[in-house]
């Protein structure tokens, strides 16, 4: 596990950006886990003003981590539209290059199980992610199986309150999705987490120094052969505090 610390906020995402570009350089084909949220915004900013001339080259497809159940098909709310809007399309993607689950069949369950199963067999080669202020990845929540594979999830009211600034009102937040699993999340190649912010740190620090405990998913990350981790100093404080068992890289450029 790799953890690199910006000193300066805005660069996290370009930092993410760069990575993500190292890891696709000399390939001709590249499966890439997409994440939604706050998190991983300035990465496809970046990705799209310093690399797309790359995405333009390498044959990708990408993989959403999630889905709302509940909301209209073709809502700028659902996770689909919204990785169209700030990822596939600046990129220049097809759409058909971006796959998420289908969150509008009639059993969700089944769709979750046939989502797993491209995952599974498309082998994503580098998995973006952010985390939660309770831990969570994907909407992997709290208490949830380190060894889950992509499922129907009932979201926590926390998690609701602080994705609610995307809708008109906590109301309209919809209370279940599908999800990737912890295990189906393990299953990539690498994984890039990018955290931002205080509100961030003690799911930070309790998902690298903690206990690797269902209590906080995002903890399974240690069981992965290869993590890298860029967060800026406000979301790494804990982590910077906790001596040198924890001391990070230093980016060469920030």
């Amino acid at each position: 596990m790799e953890l690199i610390v910006a000193d300066d906020p805005s660069a996290v995402g370009r930092m993410a950006a760069d990575e993500i570009a190292k890891h696709m350089s000399g390939r001709r084909e590249f499966r890439l886990g997409v994440a939604t949220g706050s998190s991983p915004l300035a990465t496809y900013v970046s990705l799209a003003e310093n690399h797309r001339t790359l995405f333009d080259t390498v044959d990708i497809n990408a993989f959403a981590l999630d889905e709302y159940i509940g909301l209209p098909q073709g809502s700028p709310a659902t996770y689909r539209q919204t990785l169209l809007q700030t990822f596939a399309r600046p990129l220049g993607l097809p759409d058909e290059a971006l796959h998420t689950p289908d969150a509008w069949a009639p059993d969700p369950h089944a769709a979750a199980r046939r989502y797993d199963e491209l995952v599974r067999d498309a082998a994503v080669d580098l998995q973006l992610l952010g985390i939660g202020v309770n831990g969570h990845i994907g909407f992997n929540e709290p208490f949830s199986s380190l060894s889950s594979r992509t499922h129907v999830a009932e979201l926590t009211e926390q998690t609701r309150r602080d994705n609610s600034r995307f809708f008109p009102s906590l109301s309209e937040v919809p209370t279940h999705c599908i999800t990737q699993g912890v295990g189906t999340i393990l299953n990539a190649a690498t994984l890039l987490l990018v955290a931002h912010g205080a509100a961030k740190a003690d799911a930070l620090a309790d998902a690298i120094l903690g206990p690797v405990t269902w209590a906080c998913p995002a903890s399974a990350l240690q069981l992965h052969p290869d993590v890298i981790i860029i967060a800026d100093i406000q979301a790494a404080m804990k982590l910077i505090n906790a001596g040198p068992a924890a001391t990070p890289r230093q980016p060469a450029r920030t």
